[in-house]
């Protein structure tokens, strides 16, 4: 396990009601993608060592970093290898909806197991990552609760087979 920040584009990836109040993205500058940066690169780095990088006080710092995450600009979060913690198998599934998109998409940010809900255009409406601990896990969640979703005309699973790569340093370039 390692901590991380990741930087968003929305609020809190579970809760897109934080998202800035006049429903623009927070301006940052410089020296804010700066200490993402380097929080992105050690999510536990202390506020003195970033300070001294980016050409502020540790308390500056601090501020910074509590209006990042106010703003829901990022998260700072511990990052868990799945496998590791007891969750062997991971699926993306599309969903096709009849219907009202928003509330199937909001029917399943409420589901522990769903842990990134996208609404999309193309093939799917809706794609949502699921963590489970096992086969039988996976077709209940799909096949019990997803599929029992009012307004669910189908859906395909695309289960990991292997993970080659995740990473959270997009937030700066």
């Amino acid at each position: 396990m390692h901590s991380v920040v990741v930087a968003s584009r929305s609020a809190d990836q579970r809760d897109s009601s934080r998202e800035p109040r006049n429903g623009n993205s927070p301006q940052l500058d410089a020296v804010s993608l700066a200490i993402i940066q380097q929080l992105q690169e050690d999510g536990r780095r202390p506020y003195a060592a970033i300070g001294k990088a980016v050409g502020l006080s540790e308390a500056a710092v601090r501020q910074r970093v509590q209006k990042l995450l106010d703003q829901g600009v990022m998260q700072i979060v511990a990052v868990t290898d799945p496998l590791t913690v007891g969750f062997r198998r991971q699926a993306m599934v599309g969903i096709n909806v009849e219907g009202d998109v928003e509330s199937i998409a909001d029917a399943l940010t409420d589901m522990s197991e769903v842990e990134y809900v996208v609404m999309a255009a193309g093939s799917f409406d809706i794609l949502a990552e699921i963590v489970c601990e096992d086969d039988d896990h996976l077709l209940g969640v799909i096949n019990k609760r997803i599929r029992a979703l009012p307004g669910v005309r189908s859906t395909e699973s695309f289960v990991y087979l292997k993970l080659k790569k995740q990473t959270y340093m997009w937030g700066t370039r």
